[in-house]
């Protein structure tokens, strides 16, 4: 064990001037300095990482020294034999270094002595194999590259605090492992998602964060004042009516966004305030096409990211091979609960809630009473992928009407472990049928719905001038990456998620 491996196993201290830890680290600070060292210099050129050096030297017997010169830059994670054998992490992987006298100056075996484990160094030196079979470096020169002024948390016991690991991201990456391969794995899966796009002759956009009007989703938005103009804004709570715009105004008939959007509502395992989501319109096309392309974009990224189409979610097999299955909603609360709300008014609807257990507080309308009914006695059982059809026009402004029965809408959500992943539609593209629409959800509002969504002017003068027949996808890229990852919680794959102040 290091010198420091002592301070390694200390209590966590977030600001603590007195920690005696932080205080020998700080005195070797002024030491650094007092040598005519600087811990903090401005680059290093390195020529090699861990695992290229691995992939490079796998066939190098056990035992063998090259006259390889590399330099290579990291974190001092494991300093042993008072540090001739550091173990030095960068981003890829691990690689050993042998600090000892045969190789170093009595002035770099100095500076050995000052390193702590969390220390960043550079190293130049020889690679060589060790007669066990560790690929080393012989240390022929050491460069302090920022010296760490706090112990990192004990390896096995020290970041056990799951709130900790997401207040403080950079100590959980440094220390876990499956932590940063969530979140690379995160990374992939949206550059697989635009490459996917972008081969297909989709154009990425971009829209306004700032909106006069929240509109595109039934949210409550997050509000902000621009001092300049005098006035409120929204942080969006969906990029929808702006990438419809675009479409009307023929920039493209395929046109997508990954990006942030914000709705002010509560926190819990499947929802943060800022969320990821992918984005897409095309025009010519309706909701049945966006089902297959859910499909084709979830399978693909799957594939490519996760390692293929069965995978395991707590411990349950989930098998995304398409075609999913497609169930209406109503359908789907009559084989639960023998009650058909297709049969049924709107006060017999809210009847049948009661008699269901289902809470009745602020449903407003039958379409309100089969979507609580389905929240309640449907959602949590659609483990394998299902699309999820039939949803009811009251709780749908801006999607066309059913084909067959006007109550319903051309809508599907595409639902997996009992999550709503996707959420699509045949777009609404009737200017005076949209406006009527908003007028009702402005009416719900002034009852006191939160989540109404307004009328926005602009965008029924945008519709009147045209909007093809069109086909809408939003996918939620964070709850997509919970799904690839097997990870319990959105906080898990979200770098920095919202948490309540301390």
């Amino acid at each position: 064990m290091a010198a420091d491996d002592s301070a390694n196993a200390a209590p966590m201290n977030l600001g603590n001037d007195e920690d005696p830890f932080r205080s020998v680290r700080l005195g070797k600070l002024e030491t650094l300095r007092g040598m005519g060292i600087e811990p903090y210099p401005v680059s290093f050129e390195r020529t090699d990482e861990a695992a290229a050096l691995e992939q490079h030297y796998a066939a190098l017997p056990a035992g063998t020294e090259t006259q390889d010169r590399v330099r290579v830059a990291g974190r001092i994670r494991a300093n042993r034999n008072s540090g001739m054998f550091i173990d030095l992490h960068d981003a890829s992987g691990k690689i050993q270094i042998f600090s000892h006298k045969d190789h170093l100056p009595p002035d770099q075996l100095a500076l050995v002595r000052l390193f702590d484990i969390g220390d960043l160094i550079g190293v130049e030196g020889l690679v060589r194999r060790t007669p066990r079979g560790e690929l080393t470096v012989n240390a022929t020169a050491l460069t302090m590259l920022s010296k760490a002024l706090r112990p990192l948390p004990e390896k096995y016991h020290g970041l056990a605090d799951i709130e900790l690991r997401y207040r403080q991201r950079y100590l959980d990456l440094i220390m876990n492992p499956q932590s940063r391969e969530t979140l690379r794995r995160r990374s992939r899966i949206v550059a697989e998602m635009r490459a996917w796009l972008l081969a297909r002759g989709y154009l990425e956009v971009e829209t306004p964060m700032l909106h006069t009007i929240p509109g595109g989703a039934s949210a409550k938005p997050f509000v902000t004042h621009h001092n300049a103009l005098d006035m409120d804004l929204y942080l969006r709570i969906a990029p929808e009516l702006h990438l419809k715009r675009l479409v009307v105004g023929g920039l493209s008939d395929k046109v997508f966004e990954i990006n942030r959007c914000f709705r002010n509502e509560g926190l819990s395992p499947r929802h943060n305030p800022e969320f990821t989501s992918l984005e897409l319109y095309e025009a010519y096309a309706d909701y049945s096409a966006m089902m297959s392309l859910t499909e084709q974009i979830v399978a693909h990224v799957a594939e490519k990211a996760a390692g293929g189409l069965k995978l395991s979610y707590g411990g349950t097999a989930i098998d995304l091979a398409p075609p999913w299955p497609r169930r209406g909603m109503a359908e789907l609360v009559q084989e639960a609960t023998g009650v058909d709300f297709l049969a049924l008014d709107e006060a017999e609807a809210k009847q049948a809630l009661g008699k269901l257990h289902i809470e009745e507080t602020g449903i407003g309308n039958w379409g309100q009473a089969l979507e609580a009914a389905f929240a309640a006695k449907v959602e949590d059982r659609l483990i394998q992928p299902v699309h999820v059809t039939g949803f009811p026009r009251d709780i749908s402004p801006l999607a066309k009407a059913g084909r067959d029965d006007p109550r319903l809408v051309e809508r599907f959500e595409t639902y997996v472990y009992g999550w709503e992943i996707a959420n699509a539609f045949s777009e609404l593209n009737d200017p005076l049928d949209q406006r009527a629409r908003f007028e009702a959800q402005m009416l719900a509002r002034a009852a006191g719905d939160e989540e109404a969504q307004r009328l926005d002017e602009d965008y029924l003068l945008a519709l009147e001038y045209g909007l093809p027949p069109c086909g809408g996808l939003g996918i939620g890229i964070d709850r997509l990456v919970m799904l690839l990852t097997d990870s319990p919680s959105i906080r898990d794959v979200i770098a920095f998620p919202t948490l309540r102040a301390r």
